[in-house]
């Protein structure tokens, strides 16, 4: 079993940046299509951003020119850098992945923008 664990969250300003990362176990990490969702308070899941195993990235439009996914297969991890951060983007934040985008989830971390 695959295990995602995210780190990183925390309370932040208005106009700051964070960084959150996912690490997985397993062997297979280079070969999964990873993304992160976000959860606010109140709202259901969406989906904010992909990577492909061959890096292709997609963005939606709530987050696109402000987040950046990246991942570094040596160390099993997935970044999502936030730039920017408003007010809106608090949300408990889950990475999820594997051979399908929704094959394993993580805990989440809880990401709050707050002046």
């Amino acid at each position: 079993q695959v295990q995602l664990v995210e780190s990183g969250g925390g309370l932040v300003q208005p106009g700051s940046s964070l960084r959150i990362s996912c690490t997985a176990s397993g062997s297979e990490f280079e070969s999964y299509v990873l993304g992160w969702y976000r959860q606010p308070p109140g709202k259901r899941r969406a989906w904010i951003a992909a990577i492909t195993s061959g890096g292709n990235i997609d963005y939606a439009d709530s987050v696109q020119g402000r987040f950046t996914i990246s991942r570094d297969n040596a160390k099993n991890t997935v970044y999502l850098q936030m730039n920017n951060l408003k007010p809106e983007d608090t949300a408990v934040y889950f990475c999820s992945g594997g051979l399908g985008l929704n094959d394993y989830w993580g805990q989440g971390t809880q990401v709050s923008v707050s002046s």
